[in-house]
């Protein structure tokens, strides 16, 4: 049954490819003009740098792909498979790789500029303002969810430790023997390869556990008052994690694209791919059956519309236009080279996202004893029992990916603890290279935003920096009790409204290429549909966990839903505004002057 999903999802995503991008990059996005793209118009060997599309892509995928569609179908899977598994599919079909693909396009015709630069010159330069104080938020919530969860994965599987962080190493390296000693890509990348599988086998022999710096020497564990140290150790090495994660990510962010970023992502995406397809290879191999029901409603709010915004990016995902138009425009050779690197790596991404849910419906009926972050040590690992309540989906968040995709593995002859620290390697892989695209994102943000007020201390590369990890940093770090009464850190009280405000971004952007190519007379149902599908369900989503919060008195979390909130309903009113003066004088928009929406440059 596993393996028959799996070859549902293929054939979606071919086809979608195959037809679906296609219709829409000609009839809409005209991604087949020869244009002078950013990279050449503004090359200057820091961000805007021309790079071959293989290249390109493997940054694109990696950024995009982080760890928010493989933790959001695991916890949504408590749902049942089916509506996760529709959801994941026609959603980056139809809405999440057109939203991507868009953006992208949009942005290099426009000088790469990013989607809220856009919405300020397609809508009101008002706008503008509150679409980047929307997008600064989010992006502090993706750095503190993701942080995170590197962090949690780093403590659970010690092993993955050593083998994250040789990357940075390695790809410093690749990006000298790339750009510097202009040696082809391809041998030093697989090469690369090679050497991070070795210390894949490495970490797994020699495992690098922080909360060991936090223990006393000869500390015993069955001693009483173990558990007390065991959660002060445990604390401590997560916040020593977190600002280790930001410090790289703040350099990282400030150091030449093709130094560190872009080689990094490169050869992690060979890595990523590998890693993927040893996971199909196990899931067709063993092709066990699925242990979740169909549809379950749940205890804790109805599937309607938590499931959305739970999966989050592995449907529509709002980060992913700031990726398009932050970083990726920038570096694009040829506007031709959008539509596999926007729509495909989307389309990465829901494979990504499925693997994620075949491991939690079904790949974990093959673990036996196990320990989880809800239950502790069990015997025998069922779908029912880590799926009990929403508690324990939540606190157990991607071990179902970890030790349910390791089943997978296992099932293909890799031994167990090298199963087990391949897929947290996967995971955490995701994440950090999504972190320093974030950080780097967040700074250009972080210095629109000063552009957009005068406040020129923002526009400086380091204090803009600053900006973007400090506030990142604490709202990883605070703590607050959940509905439950665990004491957790508020990133992951914080997933539903990331969940909700990434997929409120999503459809804030498709507004904006709506009335871009509205102006344009290009058909813009494929843009319009999914906006007012996607913004409906993100609405009540952000007020349903508003009353949550309130009920559990968290002032913060109040205050975040509530600014997220009314950032949304006033752009709404702004662009509404426009659309309905637009109208009634019988005009285009801002930019086609003559209102015959016969523009075909950038908007003025």
């Amino acid at each position: 049954m596993a393996a028959i999903l799996a070859l549902a999802a293929f054939l979606a995503f071919i086809l979608g490819y195959r037809f679906w991008a296609a219709r829409v990059g000609r009839r809409i996005f005209d991604d087949r003009d020869e244009v002078v793209t950013p990279a050449h118009e503004l090359e200057d060997g820091k961000d805007y740098v021309p790079t071959k599309a293989s290249i390109l892509f493997g940054h694109h995928f990696t950024s995009v792909a982080g760890a928010a569609p493989i933790i959001g179908p695991c916890v949504a899977a408590y749902w049942g498979w089916l509506p996760a598994f529709l959801w994941i599919v026609l959603g980056a079909v139809f809405m999440g790789a057109v939203h991507d693909f868009g953006a992208l396009v949009v942005s290099a015709r426009e000088r790469g500029r990013s989607i809220a630069d856009v919405a300020g010159r397609v809508v009101s330069p008002r706008i503008r303002a509150m679409f980047l104080c929307f997008v600064l938020v989010l992006t502090w919530l993706v750095l503190a969810v993701f942080a995170i969860a590197i962090a949690g994965q780093f403590l659970a599987i010690p092993s993955s430790v050593l083998p994250i962080n040789i990357e940075i190493i390695v790809a410093l390296v690749i990006g000298w023997l790339i750009y510097v000693r202009k040696v082809d890509a391809l041998w030093p990348s697989l090469i690369a390869l090679v050497v991070l599988y070795v210390f894949v086998w490495i970490g797994t022999e020699v495992p690098l556990d922080a909360k060991e710096l936090f223990l006393p020497a000869g500390f015993d564990h069955t001693a009483e008052g173990a558990d007390a140290v065991m959660v002060h150790a445990r604390s401590s090495a997560t916040t020593l994690w977190v600002v280790f994660l930001f410090v790289y990510s703040a350099i990282a962010s400030l150091l030449p694209v093709w130094m560190l970023l872009q080689p990094r992502d490169y050869i992690n995406s060979h890595q990523l791919f590998v890693g993927l397809g040893l996971l199909f290879a196990g899931i067709f191999w063993a092709n066990p059956g699925i242990q979740a029901p169909m549809v379950r409603e749940g205890d804790l709010g109805g599937l309607f519309p938590m499931l959305f915004v739970t999966i989050a990016c592995g449907a529509i995902s709002g980060f992913h236009g700031l990726v398009s138009s932050g970083t990726t425009s920038k570096q694009l050779d040829r506007l031709r080279d959008a539509r596999p690197i926007g729509y495909g790596a989307m389309l990465g991404e829901g494979t990504l996202a499925v693997a994620s849910l075949l491991a939690a419906v079904s790949g974990i009926a093959l673990v036996g004893s196990c320990i989880l972050p809800s239950q502790g040590s069990v015997d025998q690992l069922s779908w029912s029992l880590y799926y009990g309540t929403m508690a324990h989906a939540e606190r157990n968040g991607p071990m179902a990916f970890v030790l349910g995709g390791g089943a997978f593995l296992q099932s293909i002859g890799l031994p167990a603890n090298v199963a087990t620290t391949l897929m947290s390697v996967l995971l955490v892989s995701f994440a950090a290279t999504t972190l320093d695209t974030a950080t780097r994102i967040q700074r250009f943000i972080v210095a629109e935003l000063g552009a957009a007020t005068r406040l020129r201390l923002l526009e400086d590369r380091r204090f803009a920096t600053l900006v973007a990890v400090v506030p990142a940093i604490l709202l990883a770090l605070v703590e607050a009790p959940d509905a439950y009464g665990h004491v957790r850190q508020v990133a992951w009280l914080l997933w539903p409204i990331f969940g909700a405000s990434n997929q409120m971004l999503a459809a804030l952007t498709l507004g904006v290429l709506s009335l871009y190519y509205w102006q344009r007379k290009k058909p813009i149902l494929p843009l319009l549909l999914p906006m007012l599908f996607v913004m409906t369900i993100t609405v009540v989503a952000l007020v349903v966990r508003l009353k949550f919060f309130l009920d559990l008195g968290n002032v913060l979390l109040v205050g975040l839903t509530v600014l997220l909130l009314a950032l949304v309903l006033w752009m709404l009113l702004e662009s509404l505004s426009l659309v309905m003066s637009q109208r009634r004088r019988g005009k285009g928009f801002p930019g086609n002057p003559s209102g015959d929406g016969s523009g075909n440059g950038t908007v003025s």
